[in-house]
């Protein structure tokens, strides 16, 4: 099963059109240590690690190309952080299309090898997603360069493809069918944000759901973002209307979205839910990144702890319950962002030795 069983929740591509690599129908799993110890017994992962280029980028991937191949577009121009690059390229390579994205100067090594390797023509940008006003004079330039008559602009946000986010949405509608199987009422659903798509989209999907009768008690939804990067989620908390932008400190990768993109809307459906913003700070992400891999078994790259890392805090804030059903979003594999792994098993060692040594290991 991929996005296309939803197709008539979110898009009129036709089927001859519809590209795949098999994404989607990622597992939802029971916490079964570090929710317990954490004080969060109902916790749940969301692993968005299992999408065929390692995020769920793809599932934007997935509904962006298709969308390009059925209205005759040839050639992506886009911008990315990393993931979106990653994605947007695998789907381009297996549609045919040709690709270039500008990069983050931080983009960590594994996306940028990963993007490479697709096909993709890659090029990185000094002060991109750092700095708002080069960001905003980089889209400026890309959306020119897009603007031909073969091109189309990729950059996941719904400011600039709202055809691709729409494909994000499945997120919610495969959370709340799982949700169902296990006979759980969802809470609160935490999501990390730079841009701030992911969130508005996993929000839209639950209200659209809502307002089908198919689903009776959408969940809260949460906005998570580093500290180093707090266009949405403080405003959200603290009661406006609107994001600001910031320059951006968060070594986060993959959250390093100065500008504003889809902040305002992500804080209106964000409080429409009843979900608020929470700040997190690196260290407390790096190590429940840490601890997600030791106790959980499961590897993300440092964005994938952020929603944990906000569920916590919000506990320690008594702003949710202990018993409270909640799922955090983990977003992308640990394989994306090499150097966060080697602080992971920092001080480890793997030893060579000889065969009659190892009764003495």
């Amino acid at each position: 099963m991929t996005i296309w069983r939803w197709a008539g929740y979110f898009s009129d591509t036709p089927v001859p059109h519809q590209i795949t690599l098999g994404e989607g129908n990622t597992p939802l799993v029971h916490s079964r240590r570090l929710g317990p110890d954490l004080g969060l017994n109902q916790l749940y992962f969301k692993l968005e690690t299992g999408n065929p280029t390692g995020s769920y980028k793809d599932r934007y991937a997935a509904a962006a190309i298709s969308d390009m191949l059925a209205h005759g577009k040839s050639r992506v121009i886009g911008t990315s952080s990393g993931n979106t690059g990653s994605a947007v390229a695998a789907y381009c390579a297996r549609a045919g299309i040709t690709c270039e994205i500008a990069i983050l100067e931080t983009t960590p090594i594994g996306k940028t090898k990963q993007m490479l390797a697709y096909g993709a023509k890659l090029y990185k940008v000094r002060g991109m997603g750092l700095d708002a006003a080069i960001t905003a004079q980089i889209i400026e330039t890309i959306q020119r360069k897009a603007a031909q008559p073969d091109a189309k602009l990729q950059i996941s946000a719904y400011t600039f493809s709202s055809e691709g986010m729409a494909g994000v949405q499945t997120i919610s509608y495969e959370l709340a069918e799982q949700a169902a199987a296990f006979g759980l009422t969802m809470r609160h659903v935490f999501s990390p944000s730079g841009g701030g798509g992911l969130t508005l989209a996993v929000a839209r999907g639950f209200a659209g759901l809502a307002d089908r009768g198919e689903l009776t008690n959408p969940p809260a939804v949460h906005c998570v973002q580093p500290e180093g990067n707090n266009t949405i989620a403080g405003p959200l908390r603290d009661g406006a209307e609107r994001a600001v932008a910031c320059v951006g400190t968060t070594e986060i990768s993959g959250l390093q979205v100065s500008s504003v993109i889809d902040g305002d809307r992500v804080i209106a459906a964000c409080r429409a839910s009843g979900g608020t913003g929470h700040l997190v700070t690196d260290q407390d992400v790096w190590r429940l990144q840490r601890r997600m891999a030791r106790e959980e078994g499961i590897f993300c790259e440092p964005a994938g702890a952020v929603a944990l890392a906000g569920a916590v805090g919000a506990l320690q804030r008594r702003e949710i319950g202990p018993d409270d059903p909640i799922v955090c979003l983990v977003t992308g594999i640990g394989f994306k962002d090499p150097p966060s792994f080697d602080r992971m098993i920092e001080g480890e060692d793997c030893p060579i030795i000889d065969v009659d040594q190892i009764d003495n290991q």
